[in-house]
């Protein structure tokens, strides 16, 4: 309370309250974090000193932190959705737990006459869908329309994301300095089209689109409050410069449950990281650990997690210092802060002058930090109730009641034959593109391909088998596969790779960003016929 919410935000709008009261521009927007009302009082500051007159609302009821004991009381048992095991007495320690609301407090803010509108938690694509079901008065039961917005709200919303950003083949992109921020243009039958504005830089494509559609996704049926939207049955098409249209998504009712991000203190963490020039960087690495752990009054079963690993690989043929070297990292966890604290660091640094040729500290040492452990669940979405004031008014706006329905069906394009002939070796990147990302303490990995022969050939031969052997440190982990070829990719994901989430990761890329790429550089076959002309 208090202040906790996006600064920033209130501090860019500020820059533009007079445009967006003279165009009559509508603004919603995610950031009022654990404070949507005091955000909405910051705003509404900014707009009387400027003497304008706009409506701003604010949207809550997703914090359930002084529910949660009640909520037990009336059987909601909040199971942890990573580890199956329920909160129960670990409700007094939460502190944090929020619900994904979806967007209809925001069409209702919309209705009542609303110009900014700030909301809590809610799912990312709410944003999007919201003023969609406002601007072409959708009822709640308009499936398809919803999905068709919720699949273009995730698509903008990591902003350049979908512009060239984050994207494998950025070397194919004009002017990636800079990329402009993309927009979508959502028609009443749920279409739409992304694009961005012209004169900025990056590019709107099949691929940046895919490429963004595979982020952070699961199975092809991609949950949201409002809404399962079915990516599997999206259609794209290049419809100009700039333009991609998205067609043909179809929608199913929403789950029984809204999702709840909770976080619990999880202890404390630091970690250390000392460069290794030149030969023998595993052997350097191994004496780097035993003269650690000899310094250390603890051991390794004293901590809670440890993970060390040598990062990098110095060439085999330096032609600078820098290009000589990788480094040793080792991070600790703990509930005790004196296990991870100086007394952690200072060891590393106390080895400096009688170990390995050529050590050397990237950082001082420093103190431990606090962490929190992230613990994902549900809660039956009749319990949770959005809050919308404005004008000195509340309104209570419920989320939508589930409903059956039949099952959509994923659409199947025609496909061609495998192709035959020659096989090659090269890095999977040659031609394929991967995009990854994190949901707690899941990674995923979507991979596309940019022809449907291309496709083909992956779908046949990427399986789950062949993943864990061309990547060896996720071999022991569960790993499902899922298809869209209506899409030309495929999506893994791989349970348990952040552990309990990115707050508590110890991995050096605690969000999976670069797991993609990491996939790309791995050897693949591919038919010849397959591969650019040399």
């Amino acid at each position: 309370p208090d202040g906790g919410y996006a600064r920033t935000f209130v501090a860019a709008l500020e820059d533009s309250l007079e445009i967006v009261a003279d165009r009559g521009v509508k603004v919603v927007v995610n950031a009022g974090g654990l404070d949507p009302t005091g955000a909405a009082d910051a705003i509404r500051t900014a707009v009387g000193e400027r003497g304008l007159s706009l409506v701003v609302a604010a949207i809550s009821g997703d914090d359930l932190v002084d529910r949660l004991p009640d909520l037990q009381a009336a059987g909601e048992q909040f199971i942890n959705l990573q580890t199956g095991k329920p909160l129960g007495a670990l409700t007094s320690s939460v502190v944090t737990a929020n619900a994904y609301m979806g967007g209809w407090g925001i069409t209702e803010a919309l209705r009542a006459g609303a110009d900014i509108i700030v909301t809590g938690r809610v799912a990312d694509a709410s944003v999007v869908s919201g003023p969609a079901a406002w601007w072409h008065d959708w009822n709640r039961d308009d499936y398809d329309q919803l999905a068709g917005a919720v699949a273009a709200g995730h698509i903008i919303e990591c902003g350049m994301q979908a512009t060239g950003g984050n994207y494998s083949f950025f070397k194919e992109v004009p002017d990636m300095a800079y990329p402009g921020f993309p927009w979508a243009d959502i028609a009443g039958d749920g279409s739409s089209i992304i694009g961005k504005h012209s004169g900025t830089g990056g590019e709107v494509s099949i691929g940046t689109v895919v490429s963004q559609l595979l982020y952070e996704i699961g199975p092809p049926a991609y949950l949201s409050p409002d809404v399962i939207s079915r990516f599997d049955t999206v259609s794209l098409e290049q419809a100009g410069p700039d333009r991609v249209s998205l067609t043909g998504t179809r929608g199913e009712p929403p789950p029984r449950t809204l999702k709840v991000a909770a976080a619990i203190p999880g202890g404390f963490r630091n970690s250390l990281m000392i460069g290794l020039t030149g030969m023998d960087a595993d052997a350097k690495a191994a004496l780097l650990s035993e003269q650690m752990w000899r310094q250390l009054p603890w051991t390794r079963d004293d901590y809670d997690d440890v993970q060390e690993s040598v990062v990098g690989r110095g060439s085999d043929d330096p032609s600078s210092n820098e290009s000589a070297v990788s480094f040793w990292r080792i991070a600790a966890a703990s509930t005790d802060e004196n296990k991870v604290g100086r007394s952690f660091s200072n060891a590393g640094i106390s080895i400096l002058l009688g170990s390995i040729p050529g050590m050397f500290s990237v950082s001082p040492p420093g103190p431990a930090t606090a962490f929190a452990r992230y613990w994902p669940t549900t809660i039956d979405r009749s319990l949770v109730t959005q809050k919308v004031e404005l004008s000195g008014v509340t309104l209570e706006v419920s989320e939508t009641e589930t409903q059956p329905s039949e099952p959509v069906s994923p659409v199947v394009p025609d496909l061609p034959a495998p192709p035959t002939g020659p096989i090659r070796q090269v890095q999977l990147g040659t031609i394929y593109g991967a995009r990854s990302g994190d949901k707690g303490g899941i990674a995923n990995i979507g991979v596309f391909a940019r022809s449907a022969e291309a496709y083909v050939w992956l779908a046949d031969s990427l399986t789950v088998d062949r993943l864990r052997k061309m990547m060896p440190d996720v071999a022991d982990l569960p790993i499902d596969r899922f298809d869209l070829p209506n899409l030309w990719s495929l999506n893994f994901v791989l349970h348990g790779f952040l552990g309990e989430g990115v707050s508590s990761s110890l991995r050096l890329d605690a969000q999976a960003k670069g797991l993609a790429e990491y996939l790309r550089a791995c050897p693949f076959p591919i038919p010849v016929e397959l591969l650019p002309v040399d």
